[in-house]
């Protein structure tokens, strides 16, 4: 069966329309978040994850979750409300590349209340450093690029900061997102393929580790490089 991944971005390719099942945007106004039609995706970043999540999992249903539009700024109730809205259409599995300072209670409670129902978050997550929301909530996978790991290739770090950590760049190979945004992508990527082939959420950490190329927080200093 198809999993069905929750893309909270930019919005997503004319190339990607086939496998979208739902789309709204989420627009902050002064009364609070309305959802409206989506909009194109000017900045690309939605695109270039969906990429990868359909080259990782090619009959995958999208339902695009629009929280950027203009520029890669967005606020926690914007995105607590586009988890809601994945969660009340089915989704799966939640893909967040991006990252907020603060824990804000309405982001909070919206992480919970998905993981509750089951739900996989996937969220970007610095290697190092203070942590950003969604990513640091309980319940919620943790990624972060990590330069060991090609295209489909996973880490399993187990970290105080990450969980899991991915291939940096997007599909494409060029630099554009290219960090813990794309690794996210990969990661959900290949969470989607377990999903899809009957594997419980119960049982996807496990399986994750065990597809694994590379493992502990990487090191460029031990890295050998000679021949």
């Amino acid at each position: 069966m198809a999993a069905r991944i929750a893309v909270v971005d930019s919005g997503c390719a004319a190339v990607h329309a086939l496998r979208v099942r739902a789309a709204a945007a989420f627009v902050l106004d002064d009364s609070g978040v309305r959802q409206e039609p989506v909009t194109a995706d000017a900045l690309g970043h939605g695109s270039r994850v969906a990429d990868i999540l359909l080259h990782c999992a090619p009959q995958a249903e999208l339902l695009v979750a629009q929280v950027f539009r203009d520029r890669l700024t967005t606020t926690a109730t914007q995105v607590a409300a586009a988890i809601d809205w994945a969660v009340a259409n089915g989704a799966q599995l939640v893909n967040l590349s991006l990252g907020l300072r603060e824990p804000r209670p309405a982001l909070a409670e919206a992480c919970a209340r998905a993981v509750a129902a089951g739900v996989v978050l996937c969220a970007a997550a610095p290697a190092r450093g203070d942590a950003v929301y969604p990513a640091g909530f309980a319940g919620v996978l943790r990624v972060s690029g990590d330069a060991r790991c090609a295209p489909g290739e996973l880490a399993a770090i187990c970290s105080a900061e990450v969980d899991f950590g991915a291939h940096v760049r997007p599909l494409d190979g060029g630099l554009a997102g290219a960090g813990a945004s794309m690794a996210c992508a990969w990661l959900s990527g290949q969470a989607a393929r377990h999903l899809a082939d009957g594997g419980g959420v119960g049982t996807l950490r496990a399986w994750l580790a065990e597809q694994a190329s590379h493992h502990g927080v990487d090191n460029p200093r031990s890295r050998h490089h000679g021949g």
